[in-house]
């Protein structure tokens, strides 16, 4: 179809993780099909879809599918809060154990080849950017501590409460650049110096296929039971 008059009309290739897909681009919209002023209100839109993950000390103590178990154990026990657990363990530094739910999935990732929980937030979470940043790191720590404390895996399984990642898993509103970097970072690092109870150092996954992904690490002597403390305090 013909481009309207004054309107120059364009196609552009945008490359993603799955597949090829070719959008219409107009004058005053960006590459992605997007108008500047509708980015524009993205920019500000509220913070979601908040992913924390906590490495595992000695992760191959306890093989990947023992969480199988574990996490139907969870669903019975949940009254419907959980409803499935999807099994990527034959997958090379993949998903790992998933628990579906639909607020929150909880999930064993071993992304990067580093096993650790991933609590990966879905449902709207109210407050301020901190808040929610709270809320997340919160729900990560007590799953952790749960899984600490689950019988089978007492004394086998210890997570490393130094390091942590968070993630945004929104392209649009967590851009992965210095600019989308900047606009969380202090927010990030207030709410993960509270936590760690000391200073902290950030830093950005820079390869710009992936998602904002912030990389957190303290010197601070911690454990899951005063991280988690720190917090709700």
């Amino acid at each position: 179809m013909p481009a309207k008059a004054g309107i120059q009309s364009v196609f552009i290739s945008v490359l993603s993780a799955a597949e090829k897909t070719w959008i219409p681009v107009c004058a005053g919209m960006t590459k992605f099909g997007l108008s500047v002023d509708h980015l524009a209100r993205r920019a500000s839109m509220e913070l979601q879809k908040l992913n924390v993950k906590f490495y595992i000390d000695q992760s191959n103590a306890v093989a990947l599918t023992d969480f199988i178990d574990i996490f139907h154990s969870w669903i019975q026990a949940s009254d419907g809060v959980y409803h499935d657990v999807a099994d990527y363990s034959h997958m090379q530094a993949g998903p790992g154990i998933v628990l579906v739910a639909n607020d929150a999935h909880v999930s064993i990732d071993e992304t990067g080849n580093r096993r650790g929980l991933l609590f990966s937030q879905k449902a709207p979470v109210a407050g301020t950017h901190q808040d929610k940043l709270r809320a997340a790191f919160r729900s990560a720590l007590e799953n952790c501590r749960k899984l600490e404390a689950e019988p089978t895996l007492r004394g086998k399984l210890h997570f490393a409460i130094n390091e942590a990642v968070v993630s945004i898993n929104d392209r649009l509103a967590g851009e992965n650049s210095p600019r989308g970097f900047e606009a969380i970072k202090s927010d990030v690092e207030a709410v993960a110096t509270l936590m760690f109870g000391g200073p902290v150092s950030l830093a950005r996954d820079i390869e710009t296929r992936r998602r904002l992904n912030i990389h957190i690490k303290t010197a601070a002597s911690i454990d899951l039971d005063r991280a988690l403390t720190n917090l709700v305090g």
